[in-house]
């Protein structure tokens, strides 16, 4: 259940001293890479020097999503596009997509902090994880992905849709963990009883549900009741 010892473990103290430790360098960075905060930070009256810690963020401004879309596509990035390895973005559905680059370094900790997670759910490297989120733009898939193969899992990345083929591979290949949104495993529950397939046939023990509001109603549909 435990990934990290190190951080997964580490008391209020110590974990304040590695938060304060990165906010600053994430502040220095920030200021002299990027001229939009390097001016909000100005007109702010802040430099780097006055972040000292966690205690001082309430400090900085705000980012807000109009900041993200007034700086499309590359304008937040604190790096040269040589140093980027993967973009990522949100559907843009409100207006300008938001753009997320990510260098080597990123990919490493993301992979890292979802092995944690998983770990926390319960999986183990002895796991099928089936991964019915989508792989594209959006981060769902590819952050799964990373995270079960760094973990030592079992990846299937079928990603999202073609319900029959889900199911199918659950039956086949004894899948105990799903991950998709709430209403996509709410989908295949209903699919399963049209289908007369009894969910606790399956091998399914951990389900991963996000990247959408989510109800109790979902775990209970899932476990046939």
């Amino acid at each position: 259940m435990i990934w990290n010892e190190k951080i997964e473990c580490a008391t209020r103290d110590e974990m304040k001293a590695i938060q304060s430790e990165r906010l600053i360098e994430t502040v220095k960075r920030i200021y002299h890479n990027v001229a939009y905060y390097r001016d909000k930070m100005q007109q702010a009256g802040l430099t780097p020097f006055d972040i000292k810690g966690v205690e001082d963020l309430h400090k900085l401004p705000f980012t807000t999503k109009s900041d993200l879309r007034d700086n499309y596509p590359f304008g937040l990035f604190t790096v040269p596009m040589s140093e980027i390895v993967r973009l990522h973005a949100s559907s843009g559905t409100t207006g300008k997509p938001t753009v997320v680059g990510y260098t080597r370094k990123d990919i490493n900790m993301w992979s890292e902090v979802v092995t944690r997670s998983l770990c926390m759910a319960g999986i183990h490297k002895n796991d099928i994880v089936q991964i019915a989120y989508g792989y594209g733009l959006f981060t769902g898939g590819l952050g799964i992905h990373y995270g079960t193969e760094n973990l030592g899992a079992s990846v299937i990345p079928i990603s999202g849709g073609n319900t029959q083929k889900q199911i199918q591979l659950m039956q086949d290949f004894n899948s105990s963990v799903l991950c998709c949104t709430p209403s996509y495993a709410l989908y295949i529950s209903d699919v399963l009883n049209e289908a007369g397939i009894d969910p606790e046939t399956l091998n399914l023990r951990v389900g991963i549900f996000g990247a959408e509001p989510g109800r109790k109603p979902c775990e209970k549909r899932l476990s046939g009741n």
